[in-house]
């Protein structure tokens, strides 16, 4: 069963009725709308084809950087690019079937939001995760103002999201924002363990319940997301943003004047 290999994704009907789906732009993974919109599609299609629970994972050496910052440089519409993007955000959020994220390497900026976006992470020690969109002098995204404390708590979502500071994988399951911390190179195959144990258990009673767990979670993205494009729209125009996107693609430390 094939996504989109076209725009990265293939998705893989597993033993036990769990689906495999993967994201296939290494080194790094990272993401646009056709990718995000191809994730969502996935989801959807193995839950009507009987699919229980998803993997979510990528290929190489990191699970995402998130979205390209070459491309957030050009001369695209950035609000159009991020209004895509975030649609299929959204989708992937609403998705009906618990979903697993196996993270290796890095989940960075928007890749952290995709992590996020699943129900569950298994990482290890070599894993980091890192929501640096106040060190690139800008907004975050991808609903991370719902998601990220929702996992670990406001304080630690806040200390993450104000410094953009890099969060190991030990200190991420001490956090709560890994659920199962494994030997680096296991990371796939504790995540597919996991999956396949929510998999053994009565599927419309799993559905029921994680539906009211996330009752209020698809309008609390929804408006989140709107108002994270909103503050991102004028700070991309700022100079803290040019420089802090330069600096990132020059590998250097950015300097902030808050203008």
């Amino acid at each position: 069963m094939s996504a989109d290999p076209t725009a990265g994704v293939t998705v893989t009907l597993q033993p036990d009725d769990v689906a495999l789906i993967e994201l296939h732009r290494p080194p790094a993974n990272f993401f646009d709308r056709a990718a995000l919109a191809a994730i969502a599609d996935a989801g959807v299609q193995v839950q009507e084809a009987g699919a229980r629970a998803i993997v979510l994972c990528s290929e190489g050496r990191h699970f995402c950087a998130g979205a390209s910052l070459a491309d957030a440089t050009g001369t695209l519409d950035p609000r159009a690019a991020a209004t895509g993007v975030y649609q299929q955000a959204a989708r992937i959020l609403r998705l009906e079937m618990p979903v697993v994220a196996a993270v290796q390497g890095a989940a960075v900026g928007g890749g952290l939001g995709l992590a996020c976006a699943a129900d569950f992470r298994v990482a290890s020690a070599t894993s980091r995760f890192e929501a640096n969109f106040a060190r690139l002098g800008f907004h975050h995204g991808f609903a991370l103002s719902v998601t990220l404390p929702r996992i670990v708590g406001h304080p630690a979502a806040e200390r993450m999201l104000y410094t953009g500071r890099r969060v190991g994988g030990e200190e991420a399951y001490a956090l709560g924002l890994v659920d199962r911390l494994v030997p680096a190179g296991e990371e796939r195959s504790a995540a597919l363990e996991l999956a396949r144990e929510i998999a053994a258990a009565a599927p419309l009673a799993v559905r029921s319940i994680r539906s009211t767990l996330r009752a209020d979670l698809v309008g609390q993205v929804e408006a989140a997301l709107a108002r994270e494009l909103d503050e991102q729209e004028w700070l991309w125009r700022t100079e803290d943003a040019a420089a802090g996107i330069t600096a990132s693609l020059e590998r250097r430390d950015p300097t902030f004047v808050g203008r």
